[in-house]
């Protein structure tokens, strides 16, 4: 989030706080493009974490902008065009204006919570993996989402922690699940029953597909069906956004 000057001395780069890197050490981090780095007090190590949960390796990449969560090498996040922080953005501008009480159904690295945050009252976000919430302690740009006041966060499955929502709880909600081959539950009639039931009237959901444009085949394919059972769940329009690569769904 911020760029540093740093002294040359005698083949070590000296970061402002003091701590050196040396040739090899910045070799290692060149050799490296995919992976964003921790100095500690023994060197630079690959921000990676192995989720014994799911048996998944979790790490972070950068970009331009925000950093990226990988997930057994799969980017979470839109990168082409635009950002991680950029995609965010995009997806909660989807279901603007943005007030009240929102539900982030998959934090991941908190982007989308951080986001819609800055305008809604209070944000619930749900995080099934803790792995990933421990990947977003050591990202800069996901710490709002442990010092925001008005973000809680719940660390458990979103299918069954929705359960413990009441009926017509949220103005607004950002269902943003990993792909259907992970997640098949979160694209299922019953949850998108329930994320109804938490809806306010005249509330809207924005639900994350992927490249939704005709072209795209499968993601198109997904969409249609998305469509189907939000309608069948109680939604009574279903709109596509294709600038946010999603669906937007209106309760009333």
């Amino acid at each position: 989030m911020t760029v540093s000057r740093v002294a040359l001395d005698a083949g070590e780069a000296r970061l402002p706080d003091g701590r050196p890197l040396t040739r090899e050490e910045l070799d290692y981090i060149v050799d490296a493009p995919r992976s964003c780095f921790e100095v500690r007090a023994d060197g630079p190590h690959k921000i990676q974490i192995y989720s014994e949960e799911d048996e998944r390796l979790y790490s972070l990449m950068p970009t331009e902008g925000a950093p990226t969560l990988l997930v057994s090498g799969i980017s979470m996040h839109r990168i082409k065009g635009v950002d991680p922080h950029g995609d965010a953005v995009a997806k909660v501008r989807a279901v603007a204006p943005v007030a009240g009480l929102v539900l982030d159904t998959s934090t991941g690295l908190g982007y989308t919570a951080i986001e819609a945050a800055r305008t809604a009252q209070h944000v619930t976000t749900m995080e099934v993996n803790p792995t990933c919430l421990a990947i977003a302690r050591l990202n800069p740009w996901s710490r709002a989402l442990f010092e925001s006041e008005n973000i809680t966060q719940v660390v458990g499955d979103a299918t069954e922690e929705i359960e413990r929502c009441a009926d017509r709880q949220f103005q607004r909600i950002i269902h943003d699940p990993p792909s259907l081959s992970m997640a098949g539950e979160m694209y299922s009639t019953e949850f998108y029953r329930q994320l109804c039931r938490v809806l306010q009237s005249k509330g809207r959901l924005f639900h994350y597909i992927g490249d939704i444009d005709a072209a795209a085949g499968r993601n198109s394919s997904i969409a249609r069906g998305a469509m189907r059972r939000l309608q069948e769940a109680g939604f009574k329009r279903v709109v596509r956004n294709e600038r946010a690569f999603g669906l937007v769904a209106y309760k009333d």
